[in-house]
């Protein structure tokens, strides 16, 4: 079911001013970054994910379409599961060393490692 009065995503449910207009943000960039301008992030997380570990890819600059199939890419390429969720990538299990060889082979700039 739901909800008569939906929020937005900055928490907005109803304003008093009648010349009030809710206007859309574009999160979506112009266009993506070439891979060498990149600067992704590799951590390891699991907090919040009942005990199982994850890896992280964060800090992408581009579009939704071109993250998904960097995603698509890296899951296939690490052979586990994973989502793309709110401009990150989840990559199943301790796949940091395979997650940072496969960006290396792309094009992607070598940043430091963070999380553990």
């Amino acid at each position: 079911m739901s909800k008569k009065n939906k929020g937005d995503n900055r928490g907005f449910v109803y304003s008093t001013d009648p010349n009030f207009k809710y206007e859309e943000e574009s999160n979506e960039a112009a266009a993506t970054l070439p891979p060498a301008q990149q600067q992704l992030r590799v951590q390891l997380d699991g907090k919040q994910r009942a005990g199982k570990v994850v890896t992280i890819v964060f800090g992408f600059t581009g579009t939704s379409d071109d993250l998904e199939a960097l995603g698509k890419q890296l899951k296939n390429y690490c052979g586990t599961g994973g989502s793309v969720k709110d401009g990150e990538i989840i990559i199943q299990g301790d796949q940091r060393e395979k997650v940072m060889q496969f960006l290396i082979k792309q094009g992607y700039s070598k940043s430091k490692k963070s999380g553990g």
